[in-house]
């Protein structure tokens, strides 16, 4: 099957939407604490959905993991599970950033990581699977091009920092705890940082899965579905990961009980979707001297999790589509990405008002962050269409 670049853009527009939304079901969630639903979420993230999918789209995928080295399998475990470290600080991201402005400079990080360093890597290790080292890249006319829509999308991470950074300084504290109740620039950025970079080992993980996709094709999957059964390996690495650090919580904050529990502790009573971080901060508090509901909402804390957990998986599965047709410039396919969530991740803050009270300034800063972004999309899409032309 020939390439199509186009197709590929329109693929990862699909998976930033997913992305950049499936942090919105949370707030449905009632008197659950974080580590519960995000477990319940990501089970269904991380374990049903590729499973089901991979079952139904490709196949036979057991015998084709069957069928891999050790080492195949373990790098794309691993990588897979260092991931996980990014993805449990990325909650604590938006918790002390708010959505808009959280993915933004976490997801700057992991595109300028996961884009870049595979082909620099492989200027050191040319035996790893990836099409071309950088020097390859920037040798022809459209690989310039891609990478210069790649600084382009860096650069409109910078701007949209830059709009957060006058946002910290142009609203009063209870302002923006009104929005996102824990707000805090400098606690956000570090941990925007750590999530950033451990998240960027998605891509090195789907690169050493590369063998798993092969397998996959030469067993008669549809070239469009062979990146499903190398998900199925590196999400598991990212569940062992988070699985392990909620059940951790689970015991600590003696919040294991709500799993099955049909009324929550007092101590638990405040507990709701998101972790807080869109709620005003009033709505956190048990207010004294009146009656405090305990009901749990366990079906419907079921049903948002699940949807939750569905709509992120949703991200890779259009993510590993769009890598089909990005050709010899798959490279890029990390960097759209991510520029994709970010442009739809600002849009549901937006929504939630999370720049409600901000200046002129503020305001043009993000949208000409977007407006950048979206150029850059047009950029990469546009080399690739070109190294792809006859």
């Amino acid at each position: 099957m020939t390439p199509n670049p186009f197709l590929g853009v329109v693929f990862h527009w699909l998976g930033g939407l997913a992305s950049g939304s499936f942090y919105v079901p949370y707030k449905g969630v009632k008197k659950w604490s974080w580590e519960t639903y995000w477990l319940v979420g990501g089970f269904f993230s991380w374990i049903i959905c590729p499973w089901l999918l991979a079952s139904v789209l490709t196949n036979d995928p057991l015998a084709t993991l069957r069928a891999q080295s050790a080492t195949t399998l373990w790098w794309t475990y691993f990588f897979g599970a260092l991931w996980g470290f990014g993805g449990l600080t990325f909650g604590l991201t938006m918790r002390y950033l708010g959505m808009s402005l959280g993915m933004g400079v976490a997801l700057g990080y992991c595109a300028a990581f996961g884009t870049l360093l595979p082909p620099l890597c492989k200027q050191v290790m040319p035996s790893i699977p990836v099409a071309e080292t950088l020097a390859e890249i920037a040798a022809s006319r459209p690989g310039q091009i891609t990478l210069v829509g790649v600084a382009v999308c860096l650069l409109g991470i910078g701007i949209a920092a830059l709009a957060g950074l006058t946002k910290e300084r142009e609203l009063p504290e209870a302002e923006k705890r009104k929005v996102i109740a824990e707000f805090s620039f400098r606690k956000g950025i570090l941990v925007a940082t750590f999530s950033g970079v451990m998240s960027a080992c998605f891509a090195f993980a789907l690169t050493a899965g590369n063998p798993i996709a092969d397998a996959s094709l030469a067993r008669g999957t549809s070239p469009i579905w062979t990146g499903l059964p190398k998900l199925v390996v590196v999400l598991l690495g990212g569940f062992t990961t988070n699985f392990v650090w909620c059940v951790i919580l689970n015991l600590r904050n003696g919040t294991g009980y709500q799993y099955l529990a049909s009324h929550a502790r007092p101590e638990h009573a405040h507990h709701a979707g998101g972790g807080g971080e869109h709620a005003p901060a009033a709505a956190n508090r048990v207010e004294q001297g009146r009656a405090v509901d305990l009901k749990i909402p366990v079906l419907g804390n079921y049903f948002f999790s699940a949807l939750a957990g569905a709509t992120w998986y949703f991200q890779f599965f259009f993510y590993t589509m769009g890598e089909t047709q990005m050709g010899q410039f798959g490279f890029a396919s990390w960097t759209l990405h991510m520029a994709s969530i970010i442009i739809f991740s600002t849009m549901w803050g937006w929504i939630f008002r999370e720049w409600k009270g901000t200046g002129r300034k503020a305001h043009l800063l993000i949208a000409l962050g977007i407006a950048t972004l979206v150029l850059s999309t047009v950029v990469i899409g546009y080399g690739t269409y070109l190294k792809s032309a006859p």
